[in-house]
């Protein structure tokens, strides 16, 4: 790892700790745990890392923030599609992934989402893990947070997503437009238009032609 070796370490130990505490607990308080988690990590990176703390908004970074949360959406698509068809437990995982939707109304996942669990994770995962561990190192941090899950697809999905926001990073896409984009992801894809909701409708659309 790079500098920071303990604190890198330390803030690994308390995010894979939190995300055992959040995925392992009980389901019914799954959003009050997450949005927990949210709290300690961001506020972790915040804490250790200036450049987090100096960093302001710019216009363009809507812009960026949308058009990458769009393409990381469209790359979902095709995953959702190949965790199905080729995965033996594929559909019903991505089941119990959205089945977290019916813990709490739209409104109120869509805000925890938007105002600490979205903009913490680019924070912690990419402004702090990243910058003093790598990109491949926190990606594959990021999915190893989730095999407490036991839920091989998200396990797969947040490993994808660290990889790809992690090179956006790399690339020196700004953290405000990472965190645009993981809002605007998390919304996407959870509440608007999930790829469930794909699913079904071809479903739909194949009974009703025979």
């Amino acid at each position: 790892m790079r500098r920071g070796n303990p604190l890198t370490l330390l803030a690994l130990g308390t995010a894979f700790g939190l995300f055992a505490f959040t995925f392992r607990g009980d389901r019914r308080r799954f959003w009050e745990r997450m949005t927990l988690t949210g709290f300690v990590l961001g506020n972790m990176a915040l804490g250790n890392e200036a450049e987090l703390r100096r960093m302001r908004p710019r216009r363009r970074d809507l812009g960026f923030g949308v058009g990458s949360a769009a393409l990381l959406y469209a790359i979902f698509h095709i995953g959702d599609r190949l965790a199905r068809a080729v995965m033996p437990r594929g559909e019903r995982e991505i089941r119990e992934i959205y089945g977290l939707r019916t813990l709490a109304p739209p409104d109120e996942i869509a805000f925890r989402l938007a105002a600490v669990i979205g903009p913490a994770e680019e924070l912690f995962w990419r402004g702090l893990v990243q910058r003093r561990a790598g990109g491949l190192a926190a990606a594959a941090a990021y999915g190893g947070a989730h095999l407490v899950t036991g839920n091989t697809t998200l396990i797969g999905a947040a490993t994808v997503a660290g990889i790809y926001w992690g090179l956006l990073r790399a690339l020196g896409m700004s953290m405000p437009a990472l965190i645009t984009s993981h809002i605007a992801w998390d919304i996407w894809i959870f509440l608007l238009a999930p790829t469930e909701g794909a699913k079904e409708e071809t479903t739909d659309l194949t009974a009703a032609s025979r």
